[in-house]
């Protein structure tokens, strides 16, 4: 690297932290320690932090050439959009509410989904590791909610562990990164190379 070069931020806090914070929020309410009427905030953060920061995040990732980050972050910013476009537009009357079955399957093929990106974080360290193992299992308990098996409320209690988790690792990341050497721990990789 030459003196006028610029070495790149690690945008993937920013993806991470925006996750979370909204996985938190709607995780609350999902575990029933907030009640449904608190659903309304959680739309516009869904957008703007969720959605929004995910997005440039996974587009920051693609300059980067980390295509695990491009497919994650991208993905999961579309999620929120998704998300909080169906609860603005059945709100506003714009569509007709879907069914508990569809909103289950969805849910469920997220979960798949996940689940195939988790194999992936093998190689990286277990904070990230753990978030994927959460959220595929967040996916999963949600969806069997939906789908008549009563795990929405476990469900929530699982999400809200995988925000908490992945504000930790942005938290960590950005730490790391400005002390210049591992302050807050991220753990090592099941599998190396």
């Amino acid at each position: 690297m030459t003196d006028t070069q610029v070495k790149p931020a690690n945008p993937a806090p920013l993806g991470l932290v925006g996750f979370g914070l909204t996985t938190v929020v709607l995780s609350s309410i999902n575990a029933g320690l907030l009640p449904r009427d608190a659903l309304p905030a959680v739309v516009p953060l869904a957008f703007a932090f969720g959605g929004v920061a995910q997005l440039l995040t996974g587009m920051m990732e693609y300059r980067n050439g980390n295509t695990f980050g491009t497919v994650a972050f991208t993905s999961y910013g579309l999620f929120w959009w998704w998300w909080a476009l169906l609860q603005w537009t059945v709100g506003a009357g714009l569509i007709a509410a879907p069914s508990a079955a569809g909103l289950g399957v969805t849910l469920l093929m997220w979960g798949v989904f996940t689940f195939g990106l988790w194999i992936s974080t093998f190689r990286s360290n277990r904070a990230v590791w753990s978030v994927f193992l959460l959220l595929w299992i967040t996916f999963f308990l949600l969806a069997g909610g939906d789908l008549g098996l009563g795990t929405t409320r476990l469900g929530g209690w699982i999400g809200l562990a995988c925000g908490l988790n992945a504000m930790y690792v942005a938290i960590a990341e950005v730490t790391n990164g400005t002390f210049g050497r591992n302050v807050l721990p991220l753990g090592s990789p099941l599998l190396r190379s």
